[in-house]
């Protein structure tokens, strides 16, 4: 059987443990949307109140979307507030590093470490799971209506698009060379549909390539 592409909302996908919180990022009109012109300050409390566990040297926070990791000198990104989030945590001169994060684009997961040597070895884990195409991490979707089969993989280009002022992700169908080259990628993922009601489906996506 080839693959099967269930046909999904669109609604950015979320890791699994996600959730939504009350703060300064949870009374927004789209959840999770990082708010235009907010203060160093605004942030450093926001990504504090987003975080959902802290285990030994490791901190897992849920992203807002539209907020970089990484940018030019002077920008507002998550490593650039990392110092004061670190101070903020009570870790001293123990600062976080960046492990693992989603894109601009996305709003999720991200997993810091107050540990270098821990860091560098979790950082080598996914890169050697991305290359052996092993998935690391696991997402949820909500598909509008009931994908045919319950289980396959996903052979899909996808792109950024901008709808009601998000960028969201959208497939693109037969991409040609030219849409390869504007950033247009190709993407493969596992799927598993894990609940169905109300013409809808509760999916298990599993990016096989690029980042997960």
């Amino acid at each position: 059987m080839g693959p099967v592409v269930p046909e999904f909302s669109r609604h950015q996908r979320q890791p699994r443990g996600s959730r939504l919180r009350s703060g300064p990022l949870g009374d927004q009109p789209f959840p999770g949307l990082l708010p235009k012109n907010f203060s160093r300050e605004e942030l450093v409390d926001a990504l504090r109140a987003a975080v959902v566990d802290r285990k030994g040297p490791l901190v897992t926070l849920n992203k807002p979307q539209g907020l970089p990791v990484t940018g030019k000198s002077g920008e507002l990104t998550l490593l650039s507030v990392l110092p004061e989030l670190s101070q903020s945590l009570g870790l001293g001169e123990q600062e976080l590093q960046v492990v693992r994060a989603s894109g601009k684009e996305s709003s999720g997961l991200v997993l810091l470490s107050s540990c270098p040597q821990t860091a560098s070895r979790l950082q080598k884990f996914f890169i050697h799971s991305q290359r052996a195409q092993r998935p690391t991490a696991t997402y949820c979707a909500v598909t509008n209506g009931i994908p045919t089969a319950s289980e396959g993989k996903i052979q899909a280009a996808l792109k950024l698009e901008r709808i009601d002022g998000v960028n969201l992700t959208v497939p693109v169908k037969a991409p040609s060379r030219k849409d390869i080259l504007e950033g247009v990628k190709k993407t493969l993922s596992h799927f598993r549909v894990v609940a169905t009601g109300s013409g809808c489906a509760l999916v298990h996506l599993q990016p096989l390539t690029g980042p997960g």
